[in-house]
């Protein structure tokens, strides 16, 4: 990534995880060294005392070699949890939420666009509702896998992105 992507990153990053720790109704610790390969997380307990977490990286980003590769971040729910082994002091829980994960795949410019949405997301997961509050922000689609359940996702601008920036290295 070129230094300017790992900024932009970096503060988009910060300011969607505040306004998600302001925006949950339950406590949200935003946990991760500097210095560490994996990115900073925020983490939170939910009402069955699990330990879930959401993460914000880059999924594609320019770099000194392919300076033109398209910016592209990904926000995942739970996704690869066995990356969170340790739970700070205070945080009571009885493990990792293994039970569900999300991903969606989205451009820089949408993904604070989304917070209203993935907070809604994961209130509703927590209540076991089947429906959503708050409209997403931007068109999406789900992408189906071959096994599981319907837990990914890619705004159409990103999937478009992607899908031309594919078609130019053929």
């Amino acid at each position: 990534m070129t230094p300017e992507t790992k900024h932009i990153v970096s503060e988009l990053r910060h300011e969607f995880y505040c306004l998600f720790a302001a925006a949950m109704n339950v406590p949200v610790r935003i946990i991760g060294a500097s210095y560490s390969s994996n990115s900073p997380i925020a983490s939170w307990v939910d009402d069955r005392q699990r330990l879930n977490y959401v993460n914000v990286y880059a999924y594609t980003a320019p770099d000194e070699f392919i300076p033109f590769r398209p910016f592209i971040l990904r926000l995942a729910i739970n996704k690869s949890a066995g990356r969170v082994t340790i739970v700070k002091k205070g945080q009571e829980c009885r493990g990792l939420n293994r039970v569900w994960d999300f991903e969606l795949t989205l451009l820089p410019g949408e993904i604070l666009d989304f917070l209203p949405w993935i907070v809604s997301l994961v209130q509703a997961y927590d209540k076991n509702s089947p429906s959503l509050l708050v409209p997403p922000p931007h068109p999406f689609e789900l992408k189906v896998p071959t096994v599981g359940l319907f837990n990914e996702a890619w705004t159409q601008k990103a999937w478009l992105l992607a899908e031309s920036a594919t078609a130019t290295l053929i």
